[in-house]
């Protein structure tokens, strides 16, 4: 128990350095931003995670720029705390995984992605050196502490799945909240959890310290498939569907801006993504940080299209598990457009 209120100690003291900070080149947080003049607040769930590279990527090519937009880039250590930003009106979009569309829809709250920036989760399940011999696979779950980046999190969703899936129920493992990075490393390292679901660049930064090795990997679309029966689409640029009815010239800037980066990723190396980037999101260093990058390209779009079999996916693994989605009806036709890309 102490451990674990420690780690949350952690946790809360990472948020609260993390919240305070903003991307260059847009607003000052405090400014009031509702898409007129192009003015926005975009909050990321997690800005230095690969999995949101286009976001920061997109400010750094200057592309919100081209389109006119003054976007400020908020940031949050975990995906579920910048949906209630959202939700809030404190900012007019998120990047994060798409699934929070489904478990809002079932609250009887309508958001929609309008960006499908990746088709994999890119999420990685790790297990420590000292545990792997007790963890060969999800099968193993029960009885165990893992790490997730927060609960009712995107990381804490796919860890239910596969417990669920391998014969785990979900009162019979625990989930802490660790976030990512060094408090995710520092978990692991004191023992506090013994796995845990995280993404590139602590994927990295696991193997490179030797703290523990890769248990279930959905960077690829090969490995989504494996894990979770299909392709499961996850980071997305979402927005309240109100908002986005009433700003669509705004929305299509946003969508023109980031196709366009997914399309310059497309045609770059690793290393010259890296190179744009900025030089702290590299903490391991930049052969290690190009190589996190190189291992999650995999998972991002090229055009920002949904996959066509993708929502299905998403709504079978969260109904596998969620008991606010198990029987509700879910329009999945409402959690997503394809208006503004395919323009």
């Amino acid at each position: 128990m102490r451990t674990q209120l420690k780690i949350s100690a952690a946790v809360a003291a990472a948020a609260l350095a993390l919240t305070g900070l903003t991307a260059c080149g847009g607003s000052s947080s405090g400014a009031s931003a509702d898409g007129k003049d192009g003015k926005l607040k975009i909050m990321v769930g997690g800005l230095d995670k690969v999995i949101y590279l286009p976001a920061r990527l997109t400010q750094q090519l200057g592309y919100f720029e081209a389109e006119g937009l003054d976007v400020t880039l908020l940031t949050e250590p975990a995906g579920v705390q910048a949906t209630t930003s959202l939700l809030s009106g404190d900012v007019q979009g998120v990047v994060g995984f798409y699934d929070h569309t489904l478990d809002l829809q079932a609250k009887n709250k309508q958001v929609e992605s309008v960006v499908q920036l990746a088709r994999t989760p890119g999420e990685v399940e790790v297990v420590s050196h000292k545990a792997a011999g007790d963890i060969t696979s999800p099968k193993d779950f029960k009885g165990k502490t893992l790490g997730v980046t927060g609960l009712g999190s995107s990381t804490d969703f796919l860890t239910k799945y596969l417990a669920v899936k391998n014969g785990v129920k979900t009162e019979e493992f625990h989930s802490v909240a660790v976030g990512a990075g060094q408090t995710f490393l520092s978990a692991l390292q004191q023992g506090s959890i013994q796995g845990g679901m995280t993404t590139d660049p602590t994927v990295a930064q696991v193997i490179d310290k030797n703290l523990g090795k890769v248990l279930v990997d959905m960077r690829t679309p090969e490995g989504s498939k494996q894990a979770l029966g299909g392709l499961y689409p996850s980071s997305s640029l979402y927005m309240n569907t109100d908002w986005v009815n009433s700003h669509k010239d705004t929305v299509q800037k946003l969508a023109n801006a980031f196709v366009r980066t997914l399309k310059w990723m497309s045609a770059h190396t690793p290393e010259e993504i890296a190179a744009k980037m900025p030089a702290d999101y590299a903490q391991g260093g930049k052969e290690l940080y190009a190589k996190a990058i190189k291992d999650t390209l995999p998972m991002f779009t090229k055009d920002g299209v949904m996959p066509a079999d993708g929502p299905s996916t998403v709504e079978r693994v969260l109904k596998s598990f969620n008991p606010n989605l198990k029987n509700a009806t879910i329009d999945l036709k409402k959690t997503y457009t394809t208006e503004f890309v395919k323009k």
